[in-house]
Formats: C-alpha cells, structure tokens, sequence
C-alpha cells in the first residue's frame, strides 16, 4: 500500500469510529464529544485538499511507506 492508500484508511476508519462513538443511536455511543474528531479529520481532509500536506503523509513517509507503486515485470 502507498501513503495515499493508507491515508484514506485511516481516514475513513477514523470517522466511521467517531461517528460510531459520538452518535446517541450507536450501540457504542460515548459521548457527543466524539463528533469533534469527526470534524477535525474532515478539517485536514479539507486543508489538504488546498495544500496538498498532510501529517499522517509526513509520518508514513518516516516510517518508510512507499509513496507511489513499484512496477513489477
């Protein structure tokens, strides 16, 4: 997987988690609070979008994910 592969997983799975934590009619509800996060992730989705630099892409990247496909023959 690339650094832009992972950064949507992480993503994703970080919002349906808050999502599934902060909704009341989840049968794992926590507290409202969690939305928040759901806010934040969609605020560095959004920020990147314009900036094209993300924190998670930098600390992928040092811990040596590959940013695009080796080809294989």
């Amino acid at each position: 997987m690339t650094v832009n592969d992972l950064i949507h997983v992480f993503a994703g799975s970080f919002i349906l988690l808050s999502l599934a934590l902060g909704v009341e009619a989840s049968p794992i509800f926590m507290s409202k609070y969690w939305l928040w996060f759901t806010a934040f992730v969609g605020a560095n989705l959004l920020q990147y979008g314009f900036s094209k630099f993300c924190p998670m892409g930098v600390i992928l990247k040092k811990f040596g994910v590959p940013e695009t496909r080796q080809l294989q023959n």
